[in-house]
């Protein structure tokens, strides 16, 4: 998928004007109802301290934010920070029970922020949508503290060739249930084709290093259909 930037800022805002109301199914799909697993792994490895800042890029409906505030017992700061108007308003009627939060309409690669600010720089299903991939990861680092800490969760690359088989099989047949349960085709053909031109954990680890993280590490989940990655900010 070789798109301009700004072209693909136009596809994917596209993209999401069509799902938002149906995206926490839409996720169920296309995981099989294993990323309510994989999200419980992420927030079990950042494992938020009491008190702490986390951003959280392309914050979607809020899922990410609400297991990390479940995980501290209310004792941090979410900064939900999502491109999609839309989006963002639905995560913010989804979460309108829950305090110490706060809702920014900002892209990735922009984000308004000091630097410094976060513990945690999280992003959940969401970095392979930016436009400007190395501009985001740039911008993670920057806005994160010293000693503070990069978690991606993302859609990856399938290692077991047996398994790898069966979910480009299964990965065919996502457009057309898109169509019924969305009534569109589109979005599910663009998220799917997004997937598979997606970095490799390798290429993704190698992203993350020369940005400037340190002890950038990953884990496969799922035999890879995705992967958390996570790097430190030691200046």
């Amino acid at each position: 998928m070789n798109l301009r930037s700004e072209d693909k800022s136009k596809l994917v805002k596209k993209v999401f004007n069509k799902v938002y109301e149906k995206y926490d199914l839409m996720n169920d799909i296309m995981s099989l109802g294993t990323h309510r697993i994989w999200k419980k792994n992420l927030i079990s490895w950042i494992n938020p301290f009491k008190g702490s800042k986390i951003i959280d890029v392309a914050s979607g409906t809020g899922d990410i934010a609400k297991l990390c505030l479940k995980k501290t017992e209310n004792f941090c700061e979410v900064t939900c920070v999502e491109p999609n108007e839309k989006m963002l308003l639905e995560g913010k009627k989804k979460l309108k029970n829950f305090s110490n939060l706060n809702w920014v309409l900002s892209s990735a690669e922009n984000l308004p922020f000091k630097d410094g600010t976060f513990d945690y720089y999280v992003i959940s299903f969401g970095i392979r949508n930016v436009a400007d991939f190395d501009r985001s990861l740039g911008e993670a680092y920057r806005v994160l503290k010293n000693g503070g800490r990069f978690f991606c969760l993302e859609f990856s690359k399938v290692e077991n060739e047996i398994l790898k088989n069966i979910y480009k099989r299964y990965s065919k047949l996502i457009p057309s249930i898109g169509k019924l349960i969305a009534g569109s085709k589109m979005p599910y053909e663009y998220l799917i084709e997004s997937i598979e031109k997606f970095h490799s954990q390798e290429e993704f680890t190698k992203k993350l290093i020369n940005k400037g993280f340190i002890n950038v590490r990953h884990r496969n989940l799922s035999n890879g259909i995705a992967a958390i990655h996570t790097g430190w900010k030691i200046e």
